[in-house]
């Protein structure tokens, strides 16, 4: 199914030890890297079967705004970037990078929404982003986890275009979806109690497909990562979350 404007397209991996964070992917997740672009300032891609499947950047060499922490980006797509941009401001949120053409791949603009969190916004031109989902070792699933749920939802459907569906709206779990056609592609979902450090607005999250969650666990420890949640059975598969050396946040799902 065609994925609609507003969905993730992209990600990627802003790193202290781009090095490092090659090697670490490739054995997780059975990616292979691409070569460091100079002309994009050493961002290169990481490929599984010959697809692109991410991006990466050490960003001591990334643009201005482009610094740490290590953490994994999302992008959602746009008809006009600019025009995104100017709903988000009008929003609530804030300009962060950008607008800006990359080459004739397209345009992207880095925002903060009206909590704070950063997210991308491409506008495709010969780049389309991301070409498969929830393959192994590909992105199955992308999350906004929010400190401020009742302005997130709002924010998202205003300048992203998104339509959304209640999942589910307890205490314990109040979580709404981007969807279209019976598809869902993306959700929002409210922080509680210990999800969050003290401060932190939020921040989007990304879940890999891998075909044993517990054995990719081992791996992510052995290379010098750590388990921030141990595997666990749920109505969405078998989930964990783990970091990366450089302590970039992901999650597994199997």
């Amino acid at each position: 199914m065609k994925r609609p404007i507003g969905a993730p397209c992209w990600i990627d991996l802003l790193t202290s030890d781009a090095v490092q964070a090659r090697d670490f992917y490739n054995e997780i997740l059975g990616w292979s890297a691409g070569e460091a672009s100079e002309q994009f300032g050493g961002y290169f891609m990481f490929m599984q079967e010959g697809v692109p499947v991410a991006g990466c950047m050490q960003f001591a060499t990334g643009a201005p705004g482009m610094e740490g922490p290590n953490q994994w980006g999302v992008y959602l797509s746009s008809t006009d970037v600019n025009a995104t941009v100017e709903k988000a401001v009008a929003s609530g949120g804030s300009l962060r990078v950008g607008p800006m053409d990359i080459a004739d791949l397209g345009t992207e603009a880095i925002v903060a929404d009206s909590a704070g969190v950063r997210i991308g916004a491409w506008q495709a031109n010969q780049f389309p982003g991301l070409a498969t989902f929830d393959q192994p070792g590909g992105a199955v699933w992308f999350q906004l986890l929010t400190s401020d749920y009742a302005g997130a939802v709002p924010f998202y459907e205003n300048v992203f275009g998104w339509q959304t569906r209640v999942q589910s709206d307890t205490p314990e779990f109040r979580d709404t979806v981007l969807t279209a056609d019976g598809e869902d592609f993306a959700g929002i979902a409210a922080a509680t109690d210990g999800d969050l450090a003290a401060g932190e607005p939020g921040r989007w999250e990304v879940f890999f497909r891998v075909a044993d969650v517990d054995s990719a666990l081992e791996g992510i420890v052995r290379l010098g990562g750590s388990v921030l949640r141990a595997a666990a059975d749920t109505p969405f598969g078998r989930l964990a979350e783990a970091a990366d050396p450089m302590g970039a946040r992901f999650n597994l799902a199997g």
